[in-house]
């Protein structure tokens, strides 16, 4: 964690220093009130990669920041990911902008529809003739 250096002949990561105890809360336009807690929820966060591309955390904060965003729509597998990005926002001096995370589309089990995973991508349904309305009810082909 203290490490000034990289060892001879190795790149390293750099990580975003939470300071112990840290809380995030933030008001979510789906999800209502969050708080997450440094230790229990998240720690030092890795924003830029040893092969010197910037981290996931780093690369969204930018991008919203510099193309002017101010809500973010994403899935609720991402709800926690946010406290990370409300950190950097705040510590590069940027407006954080308003976070709605929305329940992820699912199969008939519960699991999340996702490419890996081969699921049926929202492109095919909708060129199939499934309609908006009938994913938000719940219906399946079959």
């Amino acid at each position: 964690r203290d490490l000034k250096e990289p060892p001879p002949g190795r790149s390293c990561s750099w990580r975003f220093r939470v300071e112990a105890g840290t809380r995030v809360a933030f008001e979510d336009g789906a999800c209502g009130a969050q708080a997450f807690l440094e230790g229990r929820d998240f720690g030092d966060f890795v924003v830029w990669r040893p092969d010197g591309v910037p981290a996931y955390h780093l690369a969204c904060v930018v991008d919203d920041a510099l193309m002017g965003i101010t809500e973010v729509v994403r899935g609720q597998d991402l709800l926690r990911s946010t406290a990370r990005q409300i950190l950097l926002f705040r510590a590069l001096g940027w407006r954080e902008p308003c976070w709605y995370h929305c329940p992820l589309v699912t199969d008939e089990h519960g699991h999340r529809l996702a490419k890996r995973h081969d699921a049926l991508s929202l492109r095919t349904l909708r060129e199939r003739g499934t309609v908006a309305a009938a994913l938000r009810c719940g219906w399946t082909e079959g």
